[in-house]
């Protein structure tokens, strides 16, 4: 049987000098995004930077369970390859998975796999992934191992310019 099964994938706040806190449009985006976007995630693997942790901390709330979390040094400037090779690697029971960590190698993923959805959230995203964006990406397939290229259709776009855009409204 074919379990449909669930990606998000969203870039880490940009940190303001040496600390590598999260500040500014940054910090205040991730809460947003986290709070407007909840979904059950099962497991997270991500970046253990201190940005990374800190963007976790700010979604963890907006969820309606704690998931298990996973912080994966592997994805520190990993590139689309790598880290798909780390999501196929995830327990065949998830369901739903969300990547938190850094661009080019987030956006780059997001692009290989997105084949379908909405045009004109693909295309935005194919613009970039913005620090604090977050793409929702669902396949059908049995397991995490077999996700393969353009397997995927673009659920959710959502960029710090699109909720600010919704708010004016």
């Amino acid at each position: 049987a074919i379990v449909p099964r669930k990606s998000s994938a969203t870039s880490a706040a940009k940190a303001a000098g040496r600390s590598g806190r999260a500040t500014g449009r940054g910090a205040s985006m991730r809460s947003a995004i986290g709070t407007g976007q909840a979904a059950t995630q099962e497991r997270q693997p991500k970046h253990s930077s201190e940005r990374t942790r800190e963007t976790w901390e700010h979604l963890a709330p907006a969820l309606p369970a704690r998931p298990r979390v996973i912080y994966e040094e592997r994805l520190y400037n990993a590139g689309a390859d790598a880290i798909l090779a780390l999501v196929r690697k995830t327990e065949p029971a998830g369901k739903s998975l969300l990547v938190i960590g850094h661009n080019p190698g987030l956006h780059d993923l997001a692009r290989l796999l997105i084949a379908t959805g909405d045009v004109e959230a693909r295309e935005r995203l194919n613009e970039g992934l913005p620090t604090s964006g977050l793409a929702v990406i669902d396949f059908a397939c049995e397991t995490w191992r077999k996700l393969h290229p353009d397997g995927g259709r673009l659920e959710r776009f959502v960029s710090p310019r699109s909720l600010a855009a919704a708010d004016r409204v």
